[in-house]
């Protein structure tokens, strides 16, 4: 039978994902709407962004935070034209996002000195080949496979190279062993449901080493340089943007951040994700035509859930099509280069009472297309 409730909110994309329980766009802090974000009232805001960030995440000391241009795409450009090339680059990748950072390491930057490890969408690479005395790139989830790295074991607390890490939609989903990433990259628009177009980048003091001792052999964009005469731009760091950001996105985002704090933090933020998981693999267990993208559980994502089904490729595309025109899931058709499947956005700003409302929506929607 069809369903009858409904989740409160459809909005389950993988990003921009739904904003949090309760926005309301209207209680935003608007104050520096017009303003220059090179007032005192702009630099203290933005300032704001950088230090509250990292007292939310719990950074080490002496890591820093910025505001870059370009949403995180452009924060792990920013770190890979800035900072590779001093040593070799082992690279693992195991869906598009990855694939993408491997394309421009080999086939923009050029580097010869490059070591690829890569995998299948819902497996992971061989994270134990990694070498200490190279530069390390990778993602911590990837977005487009449900698939996440389930801890740093694998990475050496003594390791000689910089380990480079887009964390995009794992920061404040995932925990992370901060110590052992020296640049993590990560956007307002995924696990805080924020607006797009900023990027954030966070540098541990090795990476700063590295930027201050060693320049590429390249030319890079002035929205790429992080030093002035072989010194770190302190300001990037302080609230003195690159570029010229929305101050209207820098206020939702900061909601965000008060958000996370009301709820009790970081690890509050995770549990609600985790929870929302567990709703999809409860369901998941019962029903033998869902399974996930990700085969092992250590290494299955809480924020992008990858399901794949025993339907043809069209017929998920209709089952994706009926749950829009319902109105019960919005966007969560798989990421057009991985398999035919669903992917259901359960990061922390998803409710899990929506979570659980969902599952019968699908099973009907599956009967349907199914012709059960």
């Amino acid at each position: 039978m069809k369903p009858v409730e409904r989740p409160a909110n459809p909005n389950f994309s993988s990003g921009p994902c739904s904003k949090r329980p309760g926005y309301d766009v209207n209680k935003l802090s608007v104050e520096t709407l017009g303003r220059s974000h090179r007032s005192a009232l702009g630099k203290s805001v933005l300032a704001r962004v950088c230090t509250d960030t990292a007292e939310l995440l719990g950074l080490p000391e002496g890591y820093r935070v910025g505001v870059v241009p370009a949403s995180d795409t452009g924060a792990v450009e920013m770190a890979l034209w800035s900072l590779l090339g001093a040593r070799p680059v082992d690279v693992f990748a195991w869906e598009s996002f990855g694939a993408g950072w491997l394309t421009d390491i080999t086939q923009q930057l050029q580097l010869d000195d490059v070591r690829t490890f890569t995998a299948d969408y819902g497996e992971l690479p061989d994270l134990s080949a990694a070498d200490s005395s190279h530069d390390i790139v990778f993602t911590w989830n990837g977005t487009t496979s449900g698939v996440k790295v389930p801890d740093g074991d694998w990475i050496a607390p003594d390791r000689e190279g910089l380990t480079i890490c887009d964390a995009t939609s794992a920061v404040f989903a995932m925990e992370l062993p901060w110590e052992k990433l020296d640049v993590v990259t990560y956007s307002w628009q995924k696990v805080l449901g924020g607006e797009g177009a900023h990027g954030m980048l966070i540098l541990s003091p090795r990476a700063v080493e590295r930027l201050e001792t060693w320049a590429p052999p390249r030319p890079l964009p002035k929205i790429f340089r992080l030093t002035k005469n072989g010194k770190l731009i302190e300001g990037v760091f302080k609230g003195a943007t690159i570029n010229t950001p929305s101050m209207l996105c820098v206020a939702d985002y900061l909601d965000a951040l008060a958000w996370v704090r009301g709820l009790g933090g970081v690890r509050a933020a995770i549990q609600r994700s985790e929870r929302n998981l567990a709703v999809i693999e409860e369901f998941v267990a019962a029903h033998d035509w869902i399974q996930f993208l990700a085969r092992d559980p250590s290494q299955r994502s809480n924020t992008s859930v990858c399901l794949t089904l025993d339907l043809e490729a069209d017929q998920v595309k209709a089952m994706v099509s009926l749950l829009d025109a319902e109105g019960v899931a919005h966007d969560v058709g798989a990421y057009r280069d991985a398999p035919a499947g669903l992917r259901i956005w359960c990061g922390a700003t998803i409710e899990e009472s929506d979570v659980e409302k969902l599952m019968p929506w699908l099973k009907w929607a599956y009967q349907q297309v199914k012709g059960d």
